[in-house]
Parts: structure tokens; C-alpha cells; sequence
């Protein structure tokens, strides 16, 4: 089945049979024009009107319950007294949203009587809803205004995306080759606590588990993946059959190949790679790594499995939309007074979803690792709006910290830097972006996306109850100081003890 959101309406049986009967159809009017929207991804199911507890009960276990269930909408379409929703809102663990609307747009001014308003009081039965939601301290998103307006399902198409990914989190396992790269700090993390607050299961095996994969790949399934190579990128002479490095080539679609058989096959959604550990291998991964990320794999390199279930996280998020999402890493600046950018890259391993123009394949000496030239692609980015996101364990929690970015046109060429690399302008501004990153104790590894928003990210650290310090446009550095420390206070007395 495909995945679900379930539409849940209120009302009770004070009105009469007539009365819920048109609640029924007007309710199917409502899930109906959702179910019809191409922003909100997963299939909008409508479930039959709650009108008493024990209903509303068994319905939110089912919906806890169901697999294919990512998330609920309830709207109280009548005057639905909330102390029957206690039970059942206690009980729910699956995304929440509380969708504030009516079935009418206008009001019928020449015709409106008591028999309308008694059925239209969504005014009147979402306060009392909402109240013990609050009360409760459920947490959930609350969209208002009419289905028929775009900024509305723009928005629910964002929570439904947001629950999507929250969804593949409770079932990721993430394959780590080799441990964490030596004496780096901010890429270590609590594993166990990972598993336990986002349902992601991280496990390490030996690089030479992989190297056993690889040694086994025939040369005919090297042939069909080159054969790709030739056909969907730029690959440089030398690279080519009869050129001068073919074999480096064949070794990078050695390794793809490999890689797909253990971490795509094995039921894994990412993995880390580590250039100080790379065992029998003769490339550090760079080619194989970018096309698994481009196919939806998440990714961190020197064993950040966090950012690689970042990536993955983002990734699922992002299906369908235009733009990518990538593996990223800031790496230097252009401090030229009043045009301040960030060059971004990584060794290898920035996914060609986000390439303004055609990858070429290029073969070029690493000076890390101690193994032979890798392959790897070689392109800028495409520009347009971004965010990048990372993830921080501060030791009694994560944090999510991420920026609002604008990709921009390199100023110049860059012909001896042989790596993919995103250029950009931080917002507000490079100072304010980076001192409030470097306050909030932000990772050098990050995901960059352009097909996300920042309500994504905000849904999604929702629905996780994790921390998002977000840098954004109207970001100002004294207020984003006070607010970390708020932040600090909440999470840590919302742990409990």
C-alpha cells in the first residue's frame, strides 16, 4: 500500500442523524479536494465522523498501529466537546496536524439562519479542540484558512512531506565502513540515543566486509555500469575504453556496483565511508557515492553517520520536488567587502541532484588516504534558494541547526579545484549566519538542499521534537543568542528526569 495520511473529522450526536449526514458529506467535500492536491504526497484517506470517545480512541491506536499511516489530520467540522478526544490524543504517536477550516468560503450573508450556524461552527468546535491538544501538550502543526487556498495545502503539502520523512527515520538502518575519522568531535554521537529518539538503527561494519563485495563483482556488471557512464555524463578521454586510465574507471563502477549490492540490496537507506580506513580498497568511494546519493541514499563521510541520516532524511522529504538535496561540507570563504560567500565542496562526495549542468567524470590525485587516483564527478551547482541542515548531539539531546541560504554563479572559473562545489550567499548575512552556527555548536558536514524550504525543516524537527535553530532572513544574532538559551531550558526540562 501506499503510504497515508488519515483524515479525521469531529463532530457528536447532539444535531441528529441529518445533521452528521451532511457533516459525512461535506467532510468527503474537505478530504476529497486534500486527497486531490498534488502538493500533499501521501494518499489523504477519510475516515468515518467521531462523535464519542471510545471511537476516537480505537481510531488513534489504529492509527499508531498502521504502518502505512505517516500521519493524522483532525478538523472538528461541528462542535465536537473535547473531553471525548482526552484518550485518544494522549495515546497518538504519529504526526499531527490540526487543520482549521469550514466547507463554505463566503458566508451565505441573504440566507444564513441558526440551522447553518449550528452545522458551520468549526470557529467554535476547533478552539475547543485545540484547547485540550494544548493542554495535553500535543505537539502538532495548525494550518487555517480555506482548502481552496494555495498557501493552505502549500503548507499541509509540507507537513505531509515532513511525515514522510519522519516515517522512513522509524525504520532507517545506516551502515557505517570503518569508525569515525580520528580525533574529530563534532561527527561522534550518541547511537543508542539515536535509535531511541528517532528510530534510526546505525551499525558498523568493517571496510573489508565491503572490500569481499567488490572482489566478487563480475566484469560484465563493471561493463553495463560503464556503459551508463558513457551515456549519462561527460567522461574524460582518458577514462574511456582504450584511454590511457580506463581502469580507474572500471574500479570506480567496481566499487558502485559493490555498493549496491550491500548497502541498496541489505535494506539500508545510508552510509559512511572513512578515507583513514579504507582497508583493501584501491579508491576512497567518490563516483559510487554520488550516484547511490542521486538515487536517494543518504550520505556522511569520515563516519558522520548523523548527516548521512540527514541526507537520506532530506532526501525522502524532497522526492518529486525540483531542485536536490546533497551531502555538503563548508570548506573556505570570499571575504570581499559587500559580496561575502561560502565556497562549499567535500573531497569526493556532493550528490549531482543539485548540478546546474552535466557532471563530467574526471580521474585526479586525492593527497589523503594512501590509495590510487579516485573518480569522481566534477560540476557547480545550480543556483537558486537553499537551506543547509546539520545535526549536533550536545550530549543530553540533538540539535538541529540550519541556515537559509542563496546559491549563486561562481565569480570565476575554477579549473584546478577537480571537485563538485556550491557557491553561496549565507542570510541575513555571512557574519550573522555564521557567529549564530558557531554559537549553536553547528557540524562543518551539513545537507544542502534546493528543493526544501525552512517549514520543512521546521515541520520535520516538530514532529521529533528536536531543536531547530534556524538562521534565516530575519535572523539577528543577540535575539538568536537568547533564544538558544530558552531552547536550552525547554529541551532540557522537557527530557524530564
Amino acid at each position: 500500500m501506499s503510504k497515508q495520511i488519515w483524515f479525521l473529522t469531529g463532530s457528536q450526536g447532539l444535531y441528529g442523524d441529518d445533521v452528521l449526514e451532511q457533516v459525512r458529506s461535506q467532510s468527503a467535500q474537505v478530504s476529497g479536494a486534500l486527497a486531490a492536491a498534488e502538493a500533499i504526497v501521501p494518499e489523504v484517506v477519510a475516515k468515518p465522523t467521531l462523535t464519542d470517545a471510545s471511537a476516537i480512541r480505537r481510531m488513534m491506536i489504529e492509527a499508531n498501529a498502521d504502518d502505512d499511516c505517516v500521519g493524522v489530520i483532525a478538523w472538528m467540522h461541528t462542535f465536537s466537546p473535547a473531553k471525548m478526544w482526552i484518550g485518544g490524543l494522549d495515546l497518538l504517536r504519529k504526526p499531527f496536524l490540526h487543520l482549521h477550516t469550514q466547507v463554505n468560503r463566503d458566508l451565505p450573508w441573504a440566507t444564513i439562519d441558526m440551522d447553518f450556524m449550528n452545522l458551520n461552527q468549526a470557529a467554535h468546535g476547533d478552539r475547543e479542540f485545540a484547547f485540550v491538544a494544548t493542554r495535553l501538550g500535543v505537539p502538532r502543526k495548525t494550518v487555517s484558512g480555506h482548502v481552496s487556498d494555495p498557501m493552505v495545502i502549500s503548507r499541509i503539502g509540507s507537513w505531509s512531506r515532513a511525515a514522510l520523512a519522519w516515517a522512513e527515520l522509524r525504520t532507517m538502518r545506516v551502515v557505517r565502513f570503518g569508525d569515525n575519522m580520528r580525533n574529530v568531535a563534532v561527527t561522534e554521537g550518541d547511537k543508542v540515543e539515536a535509535e531511541r529518539r528517532l528510530g534510526v538503527s546505525v551499525n558498523t561494519y568493517g571496510v573489508n566486509d565491503l572490500v569481499a563485495v567488490v572482489d566478487q563483482v563480475s566484469e560484465s556488471e563493471i561493463d553495463a555500469i560503464v556503459e551508463q557512464y558513457a551515456d549519462l555524463y561527460d567522461v574524460a578521454a582518458e577514462l574511456l575504453p582504450g584511454g590511457a586510465r580506463v581502469d580507474s574507471l572500471r574500479y570506480g563502477a567496481r566499487i558502485e556496483v559493490a555498493l549496491r549490492r550491500f548497502v541498496i540490496d541489505g535494506g539500508y537507506g545510508a552510509f559512511t565511508t572513512n578515507f583513514e580506513d579504507l582497508g583493501g580498497l584501491r579508491q576512497l568511494p567518490g563516483l559510487a557515492v554520488q550516484r547511490l546519493m542521486a538515487e536517494g541514499i543518504g550520505f556522511g563521510g569520515e563516519g558522520d553517520w548523523k548527516t548521512a541520516v540527514l541526507g537520506r532524511t532530506l532526501k525522502t522529504m524532497a522526492a518529486g520536488l525540483p531542485g536536490g538535496t546533497s551531502f555538503m561540507e563548508d570548506y573556505t570563504y570570499h571575504l570581499e567587502p559587500g559580496q561575502n560567500l561560502i565556497l562549499g565542496a567535500h573531497m569526493l562526495e556532493v550528490c549531482p541532484s543539485i548540478a546546474a549542468a552535466t557532471p563530467r567524470i574526471e580521474v585526479h590525485p586525492l593527497g589523503i588516504g594512501g590509495r590510487e587516483d579516485p573518480v569522481r564527478m566534477v560540476f557547480d551547482a545550480a543556483p537558486g534558494d537553499a537551506v543547509t541542515l546539520g545535526m549536533c548531539d550536545l550530549g543530553d539531546r540533538l540539535r538541529l541547526v540550519a541556515n537559509e541560504i542563496t546559491v549563486v554563479e561562481a565569480l570565476a572559473e575554477m579549473p584546478k579545484l577537480p571537485v563538485a562545489r556550491a557557491v553561496w550567499q549565507p542570510l541575513p548575512d555571512f557574519s550573522t549566519s555564521t557567529e549564530c552556527w558557531l554559537s549553536a555548536g553547528g557540524p562543518h558536514h551539513t545537507v544542502m538542499s534546493t528543493a526544501l524550504t525552512s517549514e520543512h525543516l521546521t515541520d520535520l524537527a516538530e514532529m521529533l521534537g528536536l531543536e531547530l535553530a534556524l538562521i534565516g532572513r530575519e535572523t539577528k544574532t543577540t535575539q538568536f543568542l537568547k533564544e538558544l538559551r530558552w531552547n536550552n531550558a525547554y529541551h532540557r526540562l522537557a527530557l524530564g528526569f
